[in-house]
């Protein structure tokens, strides 16, 4: 039942056309990271990565006009047992091709080999669970009511680390890179710089980009340096196997792994590196991550574990969390390569919105090259 005259909308409009700073609130004088997209280079962006990146966007923007100064980064995860994968399976099925030589763009192309990896994992698991050390394996470990699919079906990962071949070869490699062995890290600076161009690309498409990237295999010595300084404070305890470990239990958590007893990080130890990085680098207090809530234990465990290490900004850490993409058969999974890939995506976007407007005549109005844009 409220009228609002002319007079007042005439009045606002006049008042505020001149105000560069409208709808912007005054500085708080404080800095928030936000992080967001922060893909793995063994296979491209998704539907998922779409998401996730209008997300921590629009965010950026919203605190931007709260007054906050606001550092837009990402962490990519460029390395781990999952990178070495598509290295491994380009080894071994690549036969020297490239994005250049197949005109695949670099994203998609790396992503095939994680994928064909996948294909020939699951093809050696199904012939061992029939071979004598599957059978053994089986009837030591399950139920007597327990049926062989079910079991082989829980097992997958235990037989990865235990008895595949191409998950020996996998951690091998892993342990090579981490040892620095040229002919690894040679392969991975050249699969990643395929993936990277293919991921500018698609940024470039979406009208989004990053005041600071950080890399997963930089950060990850800054937090296994931090592992072990906390150790030597007593924040952190080993085990008999060498493997380091924090007791969260007070916090109403569990035992948690920092690094493995070979040494080598997990990605907690990447997370403490990366978050130390970026509060020496932009001095924020304030950190917002944008990840989907399969992680909400990850990130209440690594704000839990920066409290304990005493970091000064473990207080302003907040996750931003957001439920997963499902497609009708279920959840996306790269490694079996049912996805939504965010290129394909924009371009079937993109194409209906051409139609549409070649539907209702509108091409008559435009050039083609304005008409494309």
């Amino acid at each position: 039942n409220l009228e609002i005259s002319d007079r007042f909308w005439i009045d606002f409009v006049q008042r505020e056309k001149t105000n560069t700073e409208y709808g912007q609130a005054a500085s708080k004088g404080e800095t928030v990271v936000v992080e967001f997209s922060s893909p793995n280079t063994n296979k491209p962006l998704h539907l998922g990565h779409i998401r996730n990146i209008l997300l921590g966007w629009s965010s950026s923007m919203i605190l931007q006009k709260a007054g906050y100064a606001v550092k837009k980064v990402q962490i990519i995860n460029d390395r781990g047992i999952a990178i070495c994968k598509s290295m491994l399976a380009w080894k071994r099925f690549g036969e020297g091709q490239t994005p250049a030589s197949t005109g695949i763009k670099g994203d998609h192309f790396v992503g095939k080999y994680y994928v064909a990896f996948e294909k020939a994992f699951q093809a050696e698991y199904a012939e061992w669970q029939k071979s004598p050390q599957g059978q053994e394996v089986f009837e030591a470990n399950s139920k007597a009511e327990t049926q062989a699919e079910d079991f082989f079906k829980g097992y997958k990962n235990k037989y990865f680390n235990l008895y595949s071949a191409l998950g020996a070869e996998a951690k091998q490699m892993l342990l090579d890179w981490e040892a620095g062995k040229p002919e690894v890290i040679e392969l991975w600076k050249q699969m990643n710089g395929w993936v990277y161009a293919g991921f500018d690309s698609t940024y470039e498409q979406m009208g989004v980009s990053f005041d600071k990237l950080y890399y997963e295999s930089n950060t990850y010595l800054l937090g296994k340096d931090k592992v072990l300084e906390g150790l030597e404070k007593g924040t952190f305890y080993q085990k008999e196997d060498q493997s380091v470990w924090i007791d969260l239990e007070e916090a109403k958590m569990d035992q948690k792994l920092v690094l493995r007893s070979d040494g080598t990080s997990v990605y907690m130890t990447q997370d403490i590196g990366t978050a130390i990085l970026r509060y020496e680098d932009f001095k924020a207090e304030k950190m917002v991550y944008v990840v989907a809530d399969e992680q909400n234990y990850h990130f209440k465990a690594l704000f839990e574990i920066l409290k304990r290490m005493e970091e000064p900004f473990a207080e302003g850490c907040y996750h931003l969390s957001y439920g997963m993409v499902e497609l009708p058969e279920g959840r996306m999974k790269s490694r079996e390569g049912t996805v939504v890939d965010a290129d394909v995506l924009m371009a079937e976007v993109i194409g209906e919105a051409k139609q549409n407007m070649v539907d209702r005549g509108a091409e008559a109005d435009f050039s083609p090259e304005a008409l494309e844009e």
